[in-house]
């Protein structure tokens, strides 16, 4: 099931390329995928990965379609705490440059996801967002602060208080992708970079990744830390998110109450 999920080929040399392959779920975010891109990102040893979508989509996010109503603030938490923050962390850590190859439409996690990725390269067309005001939901603040140092303060404000998708050019003048190709184009383009960044030096590589990496790191008072994340716990339990995420399943207008 997983191997279906997400796929690995190597299509140049020293390229490895992880397509997300579930496109009948949009390319939602379940802990098969997200474990296995642990996995491949633990273990490979490219020079420069590519992680790209398949059909419309690059991924729509977590898959909260199949959260259990019966355990609901538990099922919420353990897909949207755990699993999907290890991944990142994974591809974080990984040696060497990724790109994140936008086929399709990311939103939510899997805007995130991209964000994760060194690079970003999206086809013209597609749109980008984050929903977590129309869901009811308090994002983490490990991702809030990646939204921060790729496009800055006054774009991430807006991609959360206002919550709209916003299209692949305005994405660009954002900041949170690097280049807007035609569609036709986006798979040759992205190998050819992809090869390019390959044969480059190894070790400077590594080493300009690791210290952009470490200059990008500030941790965080473990007293303010533990508020954050006890602040994002506090929506699992709360009857918006609660019915955020049903509202978003019936396709309706949320019925907000502020607890």
């Amino acid at each position: 099931m997983t191997a279906d999920k997400l796929i690995l080929d190597e299509p140049a040399e020293d390229v490895a390329r992880l397509t997300i392959a579930n496109p009948e779920r949009r390319g939602a975010l379940d802990h098969e995928l997200l474990d296995a891109l642990g996995e491949h990102t633990r273990t490979l040893q490219a020079r420069c990965l590519v992680i790209r979508g398949s059909g419309s989509v690059f991924s729509a996010g977590y898959d909260i379609g199949g959260f259990d109503e019966g355990a609901f603030e538990e099922a919420a938490e353990r897909l949207v705490a755990h699993p999907f923050q290890e991944a990142l962390d994974a591809l974080d850590a990984y040696p060497y440059p990724v790109i994140g190859q936008l086929n399709g439409h990311a939103i939510g996690g899997g805007l995130e996801l991209a964000l994760a990725c060194d690079l970003r390269v999206a086809a013209s067309g597609i749109k980008v967002g984050m929903p977590p005001a129309k869901l009811g939901l308090i994002y983490s603040h490990t991702g809030l602060r990646r939204f921060i140092d790729v496009c800055g303060v006054a774009n991430t404000a807006e991609l959360f208080y206002v919550g709209r998708n916003v299209d692949a050019d305005r994405a660009e003048r954002m900041g949170l992708v690097n280049q807007v190709v035609a569609p036709e184009r986006l798979d040759d383009h992205v190998l050819g970079l992809a090869a390019e960044i390959a044969a480059n030096a190894p070790l400077s590589l590594t080493g300009n990744k690791h210290v952009i990496r470490t200059l990008r790191s500030q941790p965080l008072p473990p007293d303010v830390e533990r508020e954050l994340v006890e602040l994002r716990e506090s929506c699992f339990r709360s009857e918006d998110f609660r019915e955020g995420v049903k509202a978003f399943a019936e396709k309706r207008k949320p019925r907000w109450q502020g607890r």
